[in-house]
């Protein structure tokens, strides 16, 4: 069972817009992936073979399990999805987060590298590097079957980051190999590649804004960390903007207003719509990965500590936007697999 204690980090914010709220050592070494839902947050820990579930408020840990190799995770309402290994084959890991305990597995060939979950939590998205390529697995939580949607051929090709749009309809992958990288938009109502945008340098990490707007960050020794803002509709980069030295990962505050850059010392605070540096937070180790929830950012670092930090809570929309970059579209169908095992 995994297990917290909390800690004072030496945490450093230099953002009026920030305040630590708390911070918490779970296992050992570095924190490989995070995520929050409601008052859910789940960590994974690739080296110390772990995958932990704590309160987002008050960081205590609620539960945890042993999961080899875990690495990419999602979570949606009482359930936390994680890949791990094994001797035999790599799967998904199903955990009951208000118990801590494994609930199901979903056997599937292949490493998993990118996860994200549909608006509704009815549908988990694991991107995989098969052989002479990459694809996603499409776990449907209500049949509990899984489907696959081919991408892209290559020996070198990688799934960096995958999200879904706010009506379900379309999924955002980004790939990259040795000849660059791109933006696949993706129609769920048949499994095709709907649309491709050529972006650059390595892909590092992707958000999708309130405003069909999606933000991009590449980085490579190169040109070093770049965030691109790419419009849906055009399918092409309207703005780019350097940040950082060695960015890793990118996450979107509730409003879309802040872009939160994980740097190799620091988190990066960028105003999205000047694309300006606000600030930035450092918690006392090497940073590693972050999650945004309503009114919270939590920052994840190789030393295997959460830290809380309270943020603006958004302002109420005061009317839904009138038209998305996607049109309607029909609950998809894919080709099936074998029914998973529990």
């Amino acid at each position: 069972m995994a297990s917290g204690q909390m800690r004072a980090n030496g945490v450093t914010v230099d953002n009026a817009a920030a305040a630590l709220q708390g911070a918490v050592t779970i296992g050992h070494g570095p924190i490989a992936d995070i995520a929050v839902d409601g008052d859910t947050l789940v960590v994974s820990n690739y080296a110390d073979h772990s995958m932990a579930v704590l309160n987002a408020d008050t960081l205590a840990v609620n539960g945890g399990v042993a999961a080899r190799e875990a690495f990419a995770l999602a979570v949606a309402g009482d359930s936390a999805y994680v890949g791990v290994a094994s001797v035999s084959y790599d799967a998904i890991a199903v955990i009951d987060t208000r118990t801590g305990k494994v609930t199901a597995s979903y056997p599937l060939s292949f490493s998993v590298t990118a996860m994200t979950t549909s608006r509704d939590g009815k549908r988990i998205y694991a991107g995989r590097a098969a052989d002479g390529g990459v694809d996603v697995a499409v776990i449907d939580v209500i049949t509990q079957r899984v489907s696959t949607i081919y991408l892209a051929k290559g020996d070198d090709v990688v799934i960096d980051a995958m999200r879904v749009d706010s009506s379900d309809r379309r999924l955002y992958v980004a790939t990259s190999d040795s000849r660059g990288s791109r933006l696949l938009v993706v129609d769920l109502d048949n499994g095709r590649v709907r649309r491709t945008v050529e972006v650059g340098p390595s892909i590092r990490g992707l958000e999708i804004g309130l405003d069909s707007t999606a933000y991009v960050l590449t980085s490579d020794l190169q040109d070093r960390g770049v965030v691109h803002v790419i419009d849906l509709v055009a399918g092409r980069i309207t703005a780019s903007v350097e940040i950082a030295t060695a960015p890793t990962q990118l996450a979107l505050s509730a409003d879309g207003t802040r872009a939160y850059v994980v740097d190799y010392n620091q988190v990066i605070v960028l105003d999205t719509e000047a694309l300006d540096t606000v600030g930035t937070i450092s918690v006392g180790a090497r940073p590693s990965c972050v999650a945004v929830g309503v009114d919270r950012l939590y920052v994840a670092d190789y030393a295997g500590g959460v830290a809380a930090f309270e943020v603006a809570r958004p302002a109420p929309m005061l009317y839904a936007p009138l038209m998305t970059a996607n049109a309607a579209a029909t609950v998809p169908t894919f080709r099936e697999l074998e029914p998973a095992g529990v």
